[in-house]
C-alpha cells in the first residue's frame, strides 16, 4: 500500500480533531484517516494537544440545570464517524476497498448498492445521513468509466472528493487511492478518471455550478 500525497490540510484535520465537522465531512476524513498513517498521526497529535489545553483551563460554575439541557440535547444528536484510535507510527497498513467507517454506511459489497446513473459512464450512490444532516453537506459514492469526468464547474460551497480505488488526474495533478482533493469557489476543473476507472467518495456542502456553454444549460435542471 503507498502513502496518500495528497491530504485534507491542517484546517479540517483541526476542525475533525475537535469535533466541528459535519457528518458528511467527518465521514470523509475519517475515511482518508483510515487510509493515510501520517494524517492518522497528525489528528492524534492534534487531539493530544486539545487534551493538554482543556485540562489546563479553570472550571466555572455553572447552573445545575444545563448538565440535563445537554444531556437531553446529546440524545437527539446522530453519532459522528471516527477513525479508531491511531497508533502513532506514519507507516502504511493494508485496507479494505471500502475502509471503516465507510462500510457502516454502506457494507462491504457494492453491487447490492441502488447506483444511479448521471450519465454515460459515471453512477452515483447517494449514502443516507443521520436526521438534519443533509443541511450540513451531502456524500455520495461516484462510480467513474476510463476516460470519463463531470463537466467542467466550480463549487458553491467545498467538494471533498476521496478516491478509493483506481484514480483520476485533475489540474492538481493525479489522484490515486487515499488521495483527498479539496475544492472551493476559486476552483474550476474537470477531474477525469484514468484508464482503470474510478470509485471515489465525494462531499459537498451545496451544488456543483457548471461553466461554460453547456453549463448555461445544465445548472438549471442539474443538482449535482
Amino acid at each position: 500500500m503507498t502513502v496518500p500525497t495528497h491530504h485534507p490540510g491542517d484546517t479540517l484535520l483541526i476542525d475533525y480533531a475537535g469535533g466541528a465537522l459535519g457528518e458528511a465531512a467527518s465521514l470523509i476524513v475519517a475515511t482518508h484517516l483510515a487510509l493515510c498513517p501520517c494524517c492518522r498521526l497528525n489528528v492524534a497529535e492534534m487531539e493530544a494537544v486539545g487534551g493538554a489545553l482543556l485540562e489546563s483551563i479553570e472550571p466555572e460554575e455553572v447552573d445545575p440545570a444545563c448538565l440535563e439541557t445537554v444531556l437531553a440535547r446529546l440524545d437527539d444528536l446522530p453519532p459522528l464517524p471516527r477513525a479508531p484510535r491511531p497508533k502513532l507510527v506514519c507507516q502504511p497498513v493494508e485496507v479494505p476497498l471500502l475502509p471503516e467507517p465507510l462500510r457502516r454506511y454502506v457494507g462491504s459489497d457494492l453491487s447490492r448498492l441502488p447506483w444511479k446513473r448521471l450519465m454515460r459512464g459515471m453512477d452515483c450512490y447517494d449514502i443516507p445521513l443521520g436526521s438534519g444532516s443533509e443541511s450540513r453537506g451531502k456524500a455520495r459514492l461516484m462510480r467513474l468509466a476510463s476516460g470519463v469526468g463531470p463537466p467542467y464547474h466550480t463549487h458553491r460551497g467545498i467538494e471533498l472528493t476521496l478516491v478509493l480505488d483506481g484514480g483520476f488526474t485533475d489540474d492538481p495533478g493525479q489522484f490515486a487511492r487515499g488521495d483527498l482533493s479539496v475544492a472551493d469557489d476559486s476552483v474550476r476543473h474537470r477531474p477525469v478518471a484514468d484508464e482503470e476507472g474510478c470509485l471515489c467518495l465525494a462531499v459537498t456542502d451545496a451544488p456543483l455550478r457548471f461553466t461554460g456553454p453547456l453549463g448555461l444549460i445544465l445548472n438549471p435542471f442539474v443538482k449535482f
